[in-house]
């Protein structure tokens, strides 16, 4: 199998790197840039379980935090397949920055096929939701 790469679009967000580095950070913070589709959200600051309806139970678990540029996200628990999830910032001036998902996961050819457009529609949906965090 070959590593499944799923990027979002870079998306300009008015606000400073370090507040939504911070807001993006805590996992408490995710519900509310979740779409109506998720259901059953639980969370800590790093770890949250949430589910997708008509899909799958999702586990998180923030394990690295490179301030204001990366933050790395891994599966965690039961999750359909494993997978890594990456959020790049980068700072453009002091008051707006610019924002990326990025996703990795070992799929095979079937289930790439099941889930790279829904995946994809989800992370340009997140990125843009990175521009209204206040």
């Amino acid at each position: 199998m070959s590593v499944t790469k799923i990027d979002s679009e870079v998306v300009e967000i008015n606000n400073s790197v370090s507040t939504i580095f911070n807001y993006l950070s805590d996992f408490n913070n995710f519900e509310k840039l979740m779409p109506s589709q998720v259901t059953n959200w639980s969370s800590t600051t790093d770890e949250c379980v949430f589910t997708i309806n008509g899909m799958a139970t999702i586990g998180m678990k923030i394990i690295e935090k490179t301030p204001s540029t990366k933050i790395s996200i891994i599966s965690n628990g039961k999750v359909p397949f494993e997978f890594k999830l990456f959020i790049y910032l980068t700072e453009k001036d002091a008051t707006s920055c610019t924002g990326q998902l990025a996703f990795e996961s070992d799929l095979n050819p079937m289930l790439k096929m099941m889930v790279v457009k829904p995946l994809g529609n989800f992370f340009n949906m997140l990125a843009q939701k990175m521009k209204d965090i206040k």
